[in-house]
């Protein structure tokens, strides 16, 4: 591992810690410009649960109570009843984001699959850059102190873009990252900033998250707030003795 990058591990929580978990489960809300744009309802105090191991996410009580979403590795994603019963479903729900309904409007399983993989690439990281295939460059000191990681994706992994930019402050708390939500749109470059890092378990993660516009010469336009996110409570889940 890396020097810097097993640092920012550590402060984190630490890889053995890591490792031993199975999912932890969110509560938060969200909402921002993009929701609007897109015809999404604002999310109070939702619940999810995310897997450590494996982007696979579960939204409690989404699209509607009494129903949940899972989000299923990328390939899969479906809307299920309280006994677990197919509602709806599509099959490799990124490539529906190329029709051009997807500029004006989304559906359930649209947001389900945008903001399932977002969160899980968000609050598994750092510990996702582990993960086989992805390529981590330290690219040094990015000015007034952050150090930089350039981080590389394999297609196998669900994420925003194949290649993003990570800065972490002196504590090794991560500050700022920068990619292109491609399913938005080519053109969609933001800046994603974490503030206010609280202690979950032997966890270490930011509360609040806001998401801005990049337009000129790389510089986030905080007029705009794409995405706010605010993270009220994690709690992690050990791994059952003897699960893989």
């Amino acid at each position: 591992m890396l020097k810097e990058l097993a640092k920012i591990i550590e402060a984190h929580g630490g890889l053995p810690y890591w490792n031993s978990l199975d999912s932890i489960e969110v509560e938060l809300s969200a909402n921002g410009f993009l929701f609007l744009s897109k015809g999404v309802t604002p999310q109070r105090h939702a619940r999810i649960t995310i897997c450590t191991s494996r982007p696979e996410v579960v939204m409690h009580g989404h699209p509607a109570p009494g129903q949940s979403t899972r989000f299923l590795g990328g390939e899969r994603v479906e809307i299920v009843d309280a006994n677990g019963k197919v509602l709806q479903s599509r099959d490799h729900p990124r490539d529906a984001f190329s029709k051009l309904r997807r500029l004006f409007r989304w559906d359930a399983l649209d947001f389900a699959y945008f903001s399932s993989y977002a969160m899980w690439g968000y609050l598994t990281a750092p510990f996702l850059f582990l993960h086989e295939g992805v390529e981590v460059t330290e690219a040094g000191n990015a000015g007034d102190g952050y150090t930089r990681l350039v981080v590389r994706f394999p297609s196998s992994l669900p994420v925003h873009c194949a290649e993003q930019e990570f800065f972490f402050d002196k504590d090794y708390h991560l500050h700022r990252l920068d990619y292109t939500a491609e399913v938005v749109g080519a053109w969609a470059k933001a800046a994603h900033f974490c503030e206010e890092y609280r202690q979950f378990g032997g966890l270490s993660l930011p509360t609040k998250r806001r998401v801005y516009p990049k337009l000129f010469f790389n510089k986030p336009v905080k007029l705009i707030t794409l995405v706010a996110i605010d993270i009220h409570d994690v709690i992690p889940k050990l791994r059952k003795p003897g699960s893989k």
